[in-house]
């Protein structure tokens, strides 16, 4: 696994990740790992003491992570959200939007390939968990 891409100010999150069943069956885990098809909106009442939610991509072309990422950025949730497994560069800007701020893909990332995918457009069309404003927004209030 290649290291770890983060877009936060605070430290990683060290502690492994409980697979969901784990951690609703335990009271101290405050990490915990979302597989394809699991639904994140069982982690809504226990947001307050998670600072990790892992959301695993078996497939880059599987969309149910970006899903989970929006259900848990709109109730609120203010902790580490990580975009771990089969997570190409061309996706990172998309799952930002989303609201993943800290990523583990399993292959490579090439930083300047990087760079030019989050930087390619200035403007969004679209509101979205990172806060950026939509041009039509700021055109029009």
């Amino acid at each position: 696994m290649t290291s770890l891409l983060r877009y936060r100010d605070d430290d990683a999150h060290d502690e492994p990740a409980v697979t969901l069943d784990g951690f609703l069956g335990q009271s101290n885990a405050t990490a915990v790992r979302i597989e394809a098809g699991e639904d994140a909106r069982v982690l809504l009442p226990h947001l307050d003491r998670i600072a990790l939610v892992e959301v695993s991509f078996l497939k880059f072309r599987d969309g149910r992570g970006y899903s989970s990422a929006r259900i848990l950025r709109e109730a609120g949730y203010a902790g580490e959200l990580r975009a771990q497994g089969d997570v190409l560069v061309d996706q990172i800007p998309l799952m930002r939007r989303c609201g993943f701020d800290s990523f583990a893909p399993e292959a490579p990332v090439d930083e300047a390939v990087l760079h030019a995918s989050l930087t390619r457009y200035e403007h969004t069309y679209q509101a979205a968990a990172d806060g950026h404003v939509p041009v039509w927004k700021r055109r029009h209030g």
